[in-house]
């Protein structure tokens, strides 16, 4: 079945240029487009699109707030913030009201696509810019040793590939700096995700860097 996709945009240019990115690709399926967020929230729960492409600056509202509030009435829908603004407490905003990646309008129509694909693989898509400002704001808030982790069951090997992840690398990025296969990588991901009780790699990434108690050493 094709990866349904609403988009969420005020902008005709944005939304003309989306529909036509998404009718390239046979594995995805529009089903709306919405202009405001009043529209966003009335049309899409009944839809239930895998994917919703959100703006943050709506004219009736924030895409943050209907972020929300799309996850509270769909808790399983992926909403990827597709937006001009870098601002670093907008990001956080917007992925601690549940958004699952965050895109730059400048990303290529490449990069959206597969951004679109890796949300239903359970990846954070994100330009490496976004993605270091994050860590960066982490680390500055609450540095963690190397030597320490949340969870005593992690291993070394787990823990190397939980600090890829939070350093934005990507599965295959990951695989060619552990000298691992990807699917090797997947099964650590899987494994990281039971153990630290998360489901995604941006929960796994932000309870590492945010969330230090308790600390205990990891195995080895």
């Amino acid at each position: 079945m094709p990866i349904s996709v609403a988009i969420v945009e005020d902008s005709a240019a944005w939304i003309e240029e989306l529909e036509q990115v998404i009718a390239r690709d046979s594995g995805l399926q529009l089903t709306c487009t919405c202009r405001r967020m009043r529209s966003a929230l009335e049309r899409i729960p009944p839809l239930a699109p895998d994917v919703v492409l959100m703006d943050i600056n709506l004219p009736d509202g924030s895409g943050i707030e209907a972020t929300a509030r799309l996850k509270d009435m769909l808790p399983r829908i992926e909403v990827l913030i597709f937006t001009v603004y870098e601002d670093t407490e907008e990001i956080f905003k917007a992925l601690e009201a549940g958004a699952s990646g965050y895109l730059l309008k400048r990303s290529s129509d490449v990069d959206v696509l597969n951004a679109i694909h890796n949300l239903m693989k359970g990846e954070v898509p994100m330009t490496g810019e976004i993605a270091r400002k994050i860590i960066q704001s982490f680390q500055k808030k609450q540095p963690i040793p190397r030597e320490y982790i949340i969870n005593e069951n992690l291993t070394r090997r787990e823990m190397d590939i939980l600090q890829a992840l939070a350093r934005g690398l990507s599965m295959k990025e990951i695989g060619r700096e552990c000298s691992i296969s990807p699917g090797t990588v997947n099964c650590h991901l899987k494994n990281i995700y039971a153990k630290l009780h998360v489901h995604s790699r941006m929960e796994a990434v932000m309870k590492f860097l945010g969330d230090p108690h308790p600390l205990t050493r990891v195995q080895m």
